[in-house]
């Protein structure tokens, strides 16, 4: 948090003269802006019980910021809170100088508090002023270390009440959050809380993950996914000229994207892997751990056959979850161990595994005797702060790489493979979430926190900052607010139905996974390895300002 940085690299240096672009209502020295106003909304379904928890908040229009005759200003000054949630992604430092940016440009008088460390910072009261002089040193750059992230989920009225008097006693009249789906609907709530109790505190998002499951015809993508998916295509197309030199590798490259397969389609669409697993495809067949192994094994004895014995699998962190007979195993471990005392006084994996097995259903039984011993070891040790497992750090790619290891051994003595396997397990994760940001992120991003500044100013609360267009010209995007309560459903969670964003799954009828499917067979027999490189800053457009794969097949004509 030292605005004297010494370790800037010359990349970073020469990075931070870079100019955001912004939406054309929004430029110049002076915005001439009008408040367009749309229809009531309603939640994406569960009207009723999302109206009845949203009293104060539900049912808002979307509205957006167009060229007008009147200059914005505030006459009056703001005190403006801001705190980043949940995991990193790149861009957020152009979020918060953007939204300063904004913020001083409606009013030179206007402050902006960055509560520190996350949601936790707002309960502790732990913060301080964002100035230029600390800006200076964060423009264009990865990370949210300007005043750090966390995950803490406000989620009981006194930790509400708490946050409430500590905004109210620093003169704050506006929170602004960014997140994911879960830290917006932690706004939401927040929101609501505020005006059913009178707070003069209104509570602006920003649609923040490189997961890319913040999503829909409103918030046509998250910020950080363009990033962090061009950081993971270079990784990938990397290990794939590998293929290409080594010819006697097979790289199973697990990927970020517990909840969805977004990031792994769009790396796949960049690379041309030969195998890519979707998640989602996995859940709507129903296929099996056993089904997904001998495809997998197939494709590979395939190219064997060829004199192939190379090849990439993407896999999605969260595939696991999405194979029936391990998703209920995973439920049932979760239920069975989470609040265990005789299982918390084991300290042996062999012990812990006994135990499991011994509590488990014949159906999970089953399951959980298929998996290798270290994966057995792993759902069983690693464990979130409520005892569930963290699928996450399941080592899902040496899974796959074992066990289509031993299927093929088998088929090697039943005469059906006569070729190599060798595998190399990888984890593309924490790589791409603090990358320097993208142009198109760096744009997107600055333009989210600049129009937040702007919700903010036109007085409203319970929204997300949308900026839409996205594959025209930043000077042509649409920037304004979508309602929080809009995007959300009723979802069970720990015995009990509770109101949150829904998240976007990829669509297996949608234009990028239909171009992804018409091309991976061909990927699987064939090398047809794409290197993208790494992120250009400098050089021709279609080049330094692309934008994702997936948003442009979606959104393209």
């Amino acid at each position: 948090m030292n605005p004297m940085k010494s370790n800037i690299s010359p990349l970073q240096a020469s990075r931070s003269a870079y100019e955001p672009k912004l939406p054309k209502a929004l430029s110049g020295k002076v915005s001439k802006v009008a408040l367009k106003t749309g229809k009531a909304t309603r939640s994406i379904s569960d009207q009723d019980a999302i109206k009845k928890l949203f009293e104060s908040t539900y049912g808002q229009p979307e509205v957006s910021f167009v060229p007008g005759k009147a200059s914005a200003s505030m006459n009056k000054a703001v005190k403006v809170a801001l705190v980043l949630s949940g995991g990193q992604a790149p861009g957020g430092h152009n979020v918060v100088a953007g939204l300063y940016d904004g913020l001083k440009k409606l009013n030179k008088k206007n402050t902006l508090t960055g509560y520190l460390g996350g949601p936790s910072g707002l309960v502790e009261n732990k913060k301080m002023e964002i100035t230029e002089k600390l800006l200076v040193g964060y423009r264009n750059t990865g990370g949210f270390d300007i005043i750090g992230s966390g995950r803490t989920k406000l989620e009981t009225h006194e930790q509400f009440e708490t946050v409430r008097k500590n905004l109210e006693a620093a003169g704050i009249t506006a929170l602004v959050v960014v997140g994911g789906d879960d830290s917006n609907t932690n706004a939401a709530v927040l929101a609501e809380f505020f005006k059913h109790h009178n707070s003069p505190i209104r509570v602006i998002g920003c649609p923040k993950t490189i997961d890319g499951d913040l999503k829909n015809e409103q918030i046509e993508v998250s910020f950080g996914f363009d990033t962090a998916t061009k950081v993971y295509a270079e990784l990938a197309g990397n290990v794939g000229r590998d293929c290409l030199s080594a010819k006697k590798y097979w790289h199973f490259i697990k990927v970020m994207g517990r909840s969805a397969s977004h990031i792994g389609l769009e790396v796949a669409l960049k690379v041309h892997p030969n195998i890519c697993l979707i998640s989602e495809e996995v859940a709507e067949n129903k296929w099996t751990l056993e089904q997904i192994i001998d495809q997998v094994a197939q494709v590979v004895s395939e190219r064997a056959s060829k004199k192939m014995n190379y090849g990439i699998a993407i896999v999605p962190e969260g595939l696991l979850e999405f194979i029936p007979e391990m998703k209920k195993l995973i439920s049932e471990l979760n239920d069975h161990l989470a609040h265990s005392p005789e299982f918390e006084k084991l300290e042996a994996p062999e012990e812990k595994v006994a135990f499991a097995k011994h509590h488990l259903s014949e159906e999970s039984r089953g399951a959980f005797h298929s998996l290798p011993h270290s994966i057995q070891v792993q759902l069983l040790a690693d464990r979130d702060p409520h005892g569930n497992v963290q699928v996450s750090k399941i080592e899902t790619e040496k899974l796959l790489i074992e066990a289509v290891d031993h299927k093929l051994k088998n088929w090697k003595k039943e005469g059906k493979f006569n070729g190599k396997f060798s595998g190399q397990g990888h984890f593309f994760g924490y790589e791409g979430r603090c990358a320097d940001p993208s142009n198109f992120d760096a744009d997107y991003c600055y333009s989210l926190g600049f129009t937040a500044s702007y919700l903010v100013a036109a007085g409203l609360t319970g929204y997300l900052s949308s900026v839409r267009d996205l594959l025209k010209p930043a000077s042509q995007w649409k920037a304004g607010g979508v309602p929080l309560t809009m995007m959300m459903n009723l979802e069970r969670r720990h015995g009990k139905d509770k109101p949150v964003i829904q998240k976007a799954l990829v669509d297996l009828k949608g234009k990028p996974f239909k171009a992804f499917a018409n091309l991976r067979k061909s990927w699987a027999a064939e090398d047809d390895f794409t290197s993208p490189g790494p992120i250009q800053f400098w050089g021709p457009s279609n080049v330094a300002d692309a934008v994702p794969e997936t948003l442009r097949l979606e959104r393209g004509r």
